[in-house]
């Protein structure tokens, strides 16, 4: 499989999310928007059902799973120290409807998501990005200021960062636009893997019977 490149500018065209393959490595330029919270993700979805509004306007846009060290000004303005993907099967229950609902092209973080949300996806033309876990200086790297902070109430990693990037990356394709998970094929090769050498160990076992 022959892996490509990607500078991107966000917010993200659906044609630019159907052209990336499985495995691809993605550099982001833009703004992205940042949480690590199970309760952001729970008011997010109650945005959506008309309890308040949203805090931005997330159309065409990436939400990450990442949560960061943060210092706070006196004024109020936030900047991060660092930031690392936290992982995104925590938000398995959340994704399907967050997808379409906040007309996302790119979502990430660390672990994948499970096939409901592969599905939503291809429905959406939204992918995955997967970040390196425990990359946070290369993560880091990239940020360049926030821009914004949704619900500034919440404790620091519960609220919604706004933040300008620059090459951020490299993050790796997935799940891409069509609903292909490396994370079902990894599960299938290891399960596969896991027959045939259960197999070997019962016929060595059957040998030594005989």
């Amino acid at each position: 499989m022959s892996v490509t490149e990607h500078d991107l500018t966000l917010p993200l065209s659906q044609e630019a999310a159907q052209k990336l393959k499985l495995g691809d490595f993605v550099y982001l330029t833009g703004e992205i928007f940042a949480t690590a919270g199970l309760p952001t993700h729970d008011r997010l979805l109650k945005c959506l059902e008309g309890a308040e509004p949203l805090p931005f306007d997330m159309s065409g846009s990436a939400l990450f799973h990442l949560g960061s060290l943060n210092e706070e000004a006196e004024d109020g303005t936030l900047s991060i120290v660092y930031m690392n993907p936290t992982t995104s099967t925590r938000f398995n229950a959340h994704m399907p409807r967050l997808i379409p609902g906040l007309g996302l092209r790119a979502t990430g973080g660390k672990g994948g998501l499970d096939a409901t949300c592969a599905r939503a996806m291809a429905e959406s033309g939204c992918v995955y990005l997967s970040f390196l876990g425990g990359g946070a200086p290369i993560i880091t790297a990239g940020i360049r200021k926030v821009t914004g902070i949704g619900w500034p109430e919440m404790i620091s990693h519960y609220r919604i960062a706004r933040i300008e990037v620059e090459r951020l990356g490299p993050l790796t394709v997935g799940i891409d636009a069509r609903g292909n998970s490396i994370y079902d094929r990894t599960s299938k090769a290891s399960l596969e893997k896991r027959a045939a050498i259960l197999e070997g160990m019962r016929a060595e076992r059957d040998s030594f019977e005989a």
